[in-house]
């Protein structure tokens, strides 16, 4: 599959610099798994992984070295074991890579290595997500106050290399000079696609999404800047420079209409960095400002508080990406069923209607079958076309895309007796299913699938054992072969 809009020549939005980074280990990884593209597919993620290990390891190096080990443990244990850090680290996304270059440049500021911190900051936003330069520009900012003329060349020199770089990749593959950074900036800032057709949500959806990705440690990231005054002499200037974009980040993406979970990867190093200082200013909420160093009982029970507070932290987080795995992951496992029904043949179409936002990817296909194709069930948004090298690859401006992100008439399959196979998540609705249809369909494959509608909040959020499993409610994600007709 293709993308839509994004990659049309005519709007030219999306940066292939960004995809052949991945391409470092995509192509290895695909010349030594030929025959098993799922390998290639999990190959990249764990080279996502572990560009994610390294720029959190100079964070934590930074915090250990400037504000002690304890402060370091803990951002490091939430780094690797909250929910929302364990699954944007592998996510194949440009804001994921912003995310690792938040880490990367807010490590480096702290290591006093403000020249380097900037560059790395132009190239999260240039290689990576444009629109994350909001979260960057306090470190920049106090940066170039620092070391102004170091600074200054070392981030500019970054830039236009990157972009000259970015634009000669664009020529290649769109087939013109343009640059994939700042169409996308006019696109979205002039007035670009329909981003409503996707959803909206309202104000409170971040802070709702924030707290199930990281329960009691974003609250206590919040709670950062209401107890500066009390430690401030440890954590300012630079501590607050560096966890302030969790705050203009947060503020800044609620006022869009449109909110994707994805949206807040930038700043999830930093809500475990403002949390981790908030638990390891515990004991100083009751110190005696005349006699610091005094341990009264408060203080005693304070420093006691900090690890129970982590493990709350932690054991809440674990919970939560138990739930997500164990609620939600059957999309993912229902298309890795395909490569064992061969039988269907080859040139086999494969039909997803309303499920199209759970398909994972074409790495999940196998190669006897030829397409895979939408039914419309009543999504009015542009989706996703099979790539179709005969209009010009790459550098193809394919009449059926739009700038408004409107559903194409060509994007639904019209003939539903084409579909060989089918996809469909089964709930508990008062309305038919195409699979339910059995003299139809033949179910070869059928998971169960978390039904949050239904689902009380608090059991389909965080995985109790035992209450989980009695306490939710699951449909059945089905993978479905056409019964073939009787002669």
């Amino acid at each position: 599959m293709v993308a839509y809009t994004a990659f049309s020549s005519q709007f030219a939005l999306r940066s292939y610099l960004y995809i052949l980074f991945h391409e470092l280990v995509g192509r290895p990884a695909t010349w030594l798994f030929s025959e098993d593209k799922v390998r290639v597919f999990y190959a990249v993620r764990i080279y996502l992984g572990i560009l994610s290990v390294i720029t959190d390891t100079v964070l934590v190096v930074a915090l250990s070295r400037k504000y002690g080990k304890r402060l370091a443990s803990y951002t490091l244990a939430m780094l690797c074991l909250t929910s929302g850090c364990f699954f944007a680290s592998t996510s194949f996304l440009p804001s994921s890579f912003s995310m690792y270059a938040i880490s990367l440049s807010s490590g480096l500021f702290l290591l006093d290595k403000p020249a380097m911190s900037v560059a790395v900051a132009a190239i999260g936003v240039i290689l990576g997500w444009p629109f994350s330069i909001l979260a960057f520009l306090p470190v920049t900012i106090f940066s170039l106050t620092r070391k102004f003329k170091q600074v200054f060349v070392a981030g500019a020199i970054t830039s236009v290399a990157l972009l000259a770089l970015s634009q000669l990749v664009d020529h290649v593959y769109y087939g013109k000079w343009t640059s994939s950074v700042l169409n996308l900036m006019l696109y979205n800032v002039v007035g670009g696609g329909e981003s409503h057709l996707y959803g909206t949500e309202g104000s409170l959806y971040y802070l709702r999404n924030a707290f199930n990705n990281f329960n009691f440690c974003f609250v206590l990231a919040l709670l950062f800047v209401v107890i500066l005054p009390i430690v401030k002499e440890k954590y300012t200037p630079d501590l607050l420079i560096v966890v302030s974009p969790l705050y203009i980040w947060l503020a800044f993406m609620s006022l869009q209409p449109h909110k994707e979970e994805r949206f807040l990867y930038p700043i999830y190093p930093l809500i475990c960095v403002a949390a981790s200082a908030v638990i390891e200013s515990f004991p100083d909420f009751f110190r005696d400002k005349y006699d610091p160093h005094r341990n009264s009982l408060l203080v005693m029970i304070a420093k006691l508080l900090r690890p129970v507070v982590l493990g709350l932290i932690l054991c809440a987080s674990h919970a939560r990406t138990f739930s997500l795995i164990n609620g939600y992951s059957a999309p993912l496992e229902i298309y890795k069923l395909l490569e064992h029904h061969e039988d269907v043949g080859t040139g086999a179409v494969l039909c997803v209607g309303s499920e199209w936002h759970r398909f994972p990817s074409s790495f999940f296909v196998p190669k006897y079958i030829g397409e895979v194709r939408w039914i419309d069930d009543g999504f009015r948004g542009l989706l996703p076309f099979p790539y179709n090298s005969t209009l010009g690859g790459t550098a193809a401006a394919p009449p059926y895309f739009n700038n408004k992100n409107k559903a194409s008439d060509d994007q639904y399959l019209k003939n539903l007796e084409a579909c060989t196979l089918l996809v469909e998540l089964h709930l508990k609705r008062p309305y038919p299913y195409r699979g339910s249809d059995m003299s139809t369909w033949e179910v070869i494959g059928a998971l169960p699938y978390l039904d949050r509608e239904l689902s009380p909040p608090l059991y389909r959020s965080f995985f109790i054992p035992y209450l989980w499993q009695n306490n939710n409610i699951f449909g059945l994600y089905k993978l479905l072969k056409r019964v073939p007709k009787s002669e």
